[in-house]
């Protein structure tokens, strides 16, 4: 019996709102390139991410290793997508005053 050698495409798809996530869960890219970058194995990131199947962990390392240079720029651009989504929010509410408010509120003083 010959054994049927198959590729296994990478469990990954692209969100509605870019993100790009392990299929069947809510684990991004990021997530697991972060992780494997920190020293973490395949069977640790699978522990700390239980929606993660083991297999699936390994297909996603395997990918961003086979595919560094375009996951790279990905991960950059994520990078820049959250601080431009960052300065939007704190351009929006700005939390000038808020200690203040804070302290006031709990010592009773209304405002």
């Amino acid at each position: 019996m010959a054994l049927a050698i198959t590729n296994i495409p990478a469990p990954l798809y692209a969100h509605s709102d870019g993100v790009i996530r392990v299929v069947g869960t809510r684990v991004t890219l990021d997530t697991v390139v972060a992780a494997f970058l920190e020293g973490a194995t395949a069977e640790e990131i699978q522990q700390q991410y239980p929606s993660l199947e083991l297999p699936d962990a390994y297909s996603v390392i395997a990918y961003y290793l086979h595919n560094r240079i375009e996951v790279d720029a990905y991960l950059k651009q994520r990078v820049q997508q959250i601080a431009a989504v960052q300065r939007q929010n704190e351009a929006r509410s700005s939390m000038a005053g808020v200690r203040e408010r804070l302290l006031a509120r709990k010592n009773g003083e209304v405002s």
